[in-house]
């Protein structure tokens, strides 16, 4: 006749195995893999549980124990270092990251059991004592200050803001955000090829304020060239850029923004690219 045995209830493989060495009291960096991998396996063969998912992790852990078993049989492996590779490593790494979350689960517990027997008590006072406020007396808040002690104080105050400022970055100026408008250097442009025939790059230039206006105007006179409005030319490389204006100065006179914001729609720059503004 059989005699019962009641096993205890685990957690998982690694909850199991974390039981057997604190049972058998070895070092958990120095695991007796086949004294462990014997009782697991004994304990394996003892369950009776019918939920295929939770036997699969431990017979997965089951194996992982035999391939141990057998690696520890053979000669160990040298890593590039030089270094001999201990096939336990992983599953060492594996139950102390197991091992604190436990205890951190224990711990949690126990806070949970301290906070249950504490008792808390809403507050009573009466509305108008907590609205009440004390009344203040200027003479004794006062006391021996004086104007002269007060203008001592201002002072100082002074003086400590005076230090916080820094004496390099006071001194740097403020970057605005400077809009300018393709269609108006259009109409630049134009305006300057009625009185010119052919001219420079450079004395188109000669009258803009910064960087982001000689961009728009370089900008304009592409757009010109692809309009076919205008004939560039330049005889070597980083020699003078000439401009001659095609057709007669009258076909200019009635230029505007919004006529040739048009020639711009369909010439190819798109209207999110018209107004140019610089960072």
């Amino acid at each position: 006749m059989g005699i019962p045995v009641k096993l205890e209830v685990f957690e998982g493989p690694l909850d199991l195995l974390l039981h057997l060495i604190e049972k058998n009291k070895v070092d958990i960096y120095d695991i007796p893999i086949v004294e462990i991998t014997n009782q697991y396996m004994e304990y394996i063969r003892g369950m009776q549980h019918e939920d295929l998912n939770v036997m699969s992790e431990f017979l997965v852990m089951a194996a992982t124990l035999l391939d141990i078993k057998c690696r520890m049989l053979l000669p160990k492996e040298v890593t590039e270092e030089g270094e001999e590779e201990d096939p336990r490593q992983e599953l060492v790494e594996q139950l102390l990251q197991y091992k604190m979350y436990k205890y951190m689960a224990f711990e949690l517990k126990d806070r949970e059991l301290d906070s249950g027997q504490v008792m808390y008590k809403s507050p009573d006072i009466p509305e108008e004592i907590l609205e009440y406020a004390e009344p203040v007396d200027l003479d004794q808040l006062l006391g021996d200050l004086t104007m002269a002690k007060l203008g001592e104080v201002f002072r100082e105050i002074m003086k400590r803001q005076a230090e916080k400022i820094d004496p390099v970055r006071s001194k740097f100026g403020k970057i605005e955000k400077e809009e300018v408008s393709l269609s108006d250097k259009f109409v630049y442009v134009h305006e300057y090829m009625r009185q010119h025939k052919r001219f420079s790059f450079r004395q188109l230039l000669l009258e803009q304020k910064s960087k982001m206006h000689i961009v728009v105007t370089f900008l304009a006179i592409l757009e010109m060239m692809k309009l076919g409005e205008i004939h560039v030319e330049q005889e070597n490389t980083c020699g003078e850029i000439m401009i001659e204006r095609i057709g007669e100065a009258d076909e200019y006179k009635e230029a505007s923004g919004s006529d040739r914001s048009d020639s711009v729609h369909n010439g190819g720059i798109s209207g999110t690219e018209q107004d140019c503004s610089s960072d």
